[in-house]
């Protein structure tokens, strides 16, 4: 039996598709090859996001209505345009992670299987130090994208005080992602702490509409600023990546005037690429003029004298310095923990 497969053109490179009728979206029908196209269509946008920075690539055997994984280091047989660099995760373990210089790589990384790709915040040569803060504005049940706009835009104005200049694009589902380029000069957990700085800030401001609680039985119909996205391996879809959802949305970059009316469900594999040709990239500036988190880190200490200290990590990190105790509030024994968040024995 002849193969299905078929060679397409990208960038530099002739990559191989194998199965490219293959329905990855079955609501809406779209194929292997047709996100190889789209990844092209779209790929100086999308390399200018998400190349030189590891990447995660959530994969789907099938498609996007079926069991997937995480691949972050390049498997064997890799060809030599897909790149990778060593990259330390929280448990202090390190290991390649893949790295896009060009698009022959994404369409490359299609063809095994990646719909989502997920760009870390820091560059390849740097990779312990983030040139992007990144704020996921994320809707709790009882809200949605709607609810994300007003507090958009009161966080932008609160990093424009600190000298941060804000973007934003849509989270590919009901969230709202903002992003402002930083100078390289500090280690994760410091962007981390710029983040909850900025996040409470935000909170004190729109009190009734915004919380930072990481626990979810807290914070109620409220959108949840989630700090934790700045983490060390901590990811969130990328720039003009695809989502596995049943009508193929993208993540994508939006201008600032277009928030008020945006409908994220509108951009799609088969819509994004002509509206970058139509408007162009959104966030083709966005590097040309990084600024410093110093003023957020003045504000987290600022906090930390007030009282205010760590938040909870995520569950597979170690214990963390000051971080609270890992127990549902509801179900905290005032009794059985310390001071400094640890359990106590006996």
């Amino acid at each position: 039996m002849a193969s299905e497969a078929t060679t397409i053109t990208a960038g530099a490179h002739e990559v191989r598709i194998s199965s490219p009728s293959r329905v990855l979206w079955p609501e809406v029908g779209i194929t292997k090859l047709e996100l190889a196209e789209y990844l092209i269509a779209v790929g100086d946008a999308f390399i200018a996001a998400n190349g030189d920075r590891p990447v995660s690539l959530q994969r789907f055997p099938e498609s996007v209505d079926g069991e997937w994984f995480f691949s972050k280091n390049p498997p064997r047989g890799a060809p030599d345009y897909v790149d990778s660099v060593t990259v330390t995760y929280p448990s202090a373990r390190s290991h390649p992670q893949v790295v896009f210089r060009d698009i022959g790589a994404v369409v490359w990384a299609a063809q095994m299987n990646t719909v989502v790709f997920h760009p870390w915040a820091s560059r390849a040569e740097d990779s312990d130090r983030p040139d992007q803060l990144r704020i996921d504005l994320d809707p709790q049940p009882g809200t949605g994208f709607a609810d994300t706009v007003a507090p958009a835009h009161e966080l932008r104005g609160i990093l424009a005080e600190v000298g941060l200049t804000a973007f934003l694009k849509t989270s590919g589902n009901r969230g709202l992602h903002v992003f402002a380029p930083i100078e390289p000069a500090h280690e994760f957990l410091d962007v981390r702490h710029a983040v909850i700085a900025a996040a409470r800030e935000l909170e004190r401001r729109m009190p009734d509409r915004v919380t930072t609680a990481w626990w979810k039985e807290e914070r109620g119909e409220r959108l949840f600023v989630d700090f934790n996205q700045a983490n060390r391996d901590r990811t969130m879809a990328g720039a003009y990546s695809p989502r596995a959802l049943p009508h193929a949305s993208v993540a994508t970059p939006i201008g600032w005037d277009e928030l008020d009316d945006v409908d994220p469900r509108a951009f799609t594999i088969r819509t994004v690429p002509d509206r970058l040709a139509s408007i162009g990239d959104p966030w083709a500036s966005m590097h040309e003029k990084p600024g410093s988190v110093e003023g957020l880190l003045a504000w987290w200490q600022r906090d930390l004298d007030a009282g205010l200290g760590e938040l909870p990590f995520p569950p597979d990190f170690p214990k963390m310095p000051g971080e609270p105790p890992r127990v549902q509030p509801s179900k905290k024994v005032a009794g059985n923990w310390d001071e400094n968040g640890d359990r106590r024995d006996g």
